[in-house]
């Protein structure tokens, strides 16, 4: 469900269910806090790179895990996915998320939520929240801080896809590679960057952590009461009865 692997003073976590996409689950999640938590206390680790094991990086929320919840719950159970991926800003060393494949929805955000973003050129991105009837519950912030409200507003409604081209040009990845060589990208960044002085580094993150992420729980919280408010919509509930969420 994710792997860890460790070179030199690098730390590589996979997310690892390619029969579910990669998709976040509550046990994934809780393996991610902690192993991002304990490499976060681990001195021997300067830098930590997220990926996901073929066929994507991730395809979002765990439909499928979801199913039997109403909407309480479901709110409820994405608060806890957020406040992960809002735990990214904090910690004090850098996360380098490497994306192939796909980041659809959730996945899509974790990945912008990490501090640097490589994605293979090929890789495909989306919010298709929208198209089921709901904002996106969590995480817009981090979008947010990464491209503008603008640019924002118009990837959060999702009309189309963008691939890793787009997301490089418009900011959602800081780096672009080709397709396959994401992680070998991400790596050899990260080893640039766990070359430097890592108290220089940590303050660096602290520094401009404020303007990256310090709305990111108040929005959060707007984006869940608006996420079910929608979830009542005839739109939302079409959606919703597909994988038999309760309304």
């Amino acid at each position: 469900m994710l792997d860890i692997a460790k070179s030199n003073d690098v730390l590589t976590l996979s997310l690892n269910r390619p029969d579910r996409r990669n998709a976040l689950c509550t046990e994934g999640m809780g393996l991610l806090r902690s192993a991002l938590s304990d490499a976060d206390k681990d001195s021997s680790i300067r830098v930590i790179v997220l990926t996901g094991v073929a066929p994507a990086f991730c395809a979002g929320s765990d439909l499928k895990e979801l199913g039997g919840l109403d909407i309480a719950g479901l709110c409820a159970h994405e608060a806890e996915t957020a406040s992960v991926a809002r735990g990214i800003a904090h910690l004090t060393k850098p996360v380098i998320a490497a994306v192939e494949g796909y980041a659809l929805g959730g996945g899509f955000i974790l990945a912008v939520s990490c501090d640097l973003v490589v994605t293979a050129a090929n890789a495909r991105w989306h919010l298709p929240e929208v198209l089921n009837g709901w904002i996106p519950p969590w995480g817009l912030g981090a979008l947010l801080a990464r491209v503008g409200p603008v640019k924002a507003r118009a990837l959060t409604w999702g009309a189309e896809p963008i691939d890793g081209n787009d997301a490089h040009r418009l900011g959602v990845a800081d780096a672009l590679a080709a397709p396959g060589e994401a992680l070998a990208t991400a790596l050899v960044l990260a080893s640039k960057l766990a070359k430097l002085p890592p108290e220089a580094v940590k303050s660096v993150k602290q520094f401009y952590e404020p303007f990256a992420a310090s709305e990111d729980e108040r929005l959060d919280d707007v984006a869940s009461r608006l996420f079910a408010q929608d979830c009542e919509s005839a739109a939302a509930k079409s959606t919703l009865a597909r994988f038999t969420v309760k309304a």
